[in-house]
């Protein structure tokens, strides 16, 4: 099995280019708000519960579908500092000791990019970052800046590209 591993800041794109990537190939998606989404609400986020209970079912998946999922999966992930550095160095040791490849991309856009997208209306659908206050004030704190991913086999500004066009950049890397 391979894994499309889609990271980036909030608002870069991830999930509807996941979508896009899904359509194209037929992997399926397990994009991370299935997860945060569902931690919350048992527990705020950020609490020991919210991040143990939110590992604990990013790896219920992970290992099941190596065990016997679909020929690929593609995830999404926002870095940021409740995911502690274990769960990624863990991740790509599990995928590698399976014979399996993480297939890493990077997307990225500017600040200005990004905070203009905040407010679109898909966030607030997915229950998503939108207050560009808060944002800004977590960037500052460095929240944004952990945990620390290898380098990509990919790296995608989406402000210069349209979804379509970011997934047709990505899909070559899945053969």
């Amino acid at each position: 099995m391979k894994l499309l591993f889609l990271y980036g800041p909030p608002a870069v794109g991830k999930l509807t280019i996941a979508r896009e990537v899904a359509a194209a190939t037929g992997w399926r998606l397990f994009h991370n708000h299935l997860t945060v989404n569902l931690a919350l609400s048992v527990y705020d986020f950020g609490t020991p519960g919210f991040i143990a209970l939110r590992e604990q079912i990013w790896f219920d998946v992970f290992r099941r579908a190596l065990r016997d999922g679909p020929p690929g999966l593609i995830f999404t992930f926002n870095p940021e500092n409740s995911v502690p550095q274990r769960f990624i160095d863990e991740l790509l040791a599990e995928f590698a000791a399976a014979g399996s490849e993480v297939i890493l991309v990077e997307l990225t856009a500017s600040e200005a990019e990004i905070e203009r997208r905040l407010a679109d209306d898909s966030r607030v659908q997915n229950g998503k970052l939108t207050r560009l206050d808060l944002y800004r004030q977590l960037r500052a704190q460095g929240v944004f800046t952990s945990p620390v991913l290898p380098t990509p086999r990919l790296r995608l500004d989406t402000a210069s590209l349209s979804p379509a066009e970011a997934a047709a950049a990505i899909v070559p890397l899945l053969t």
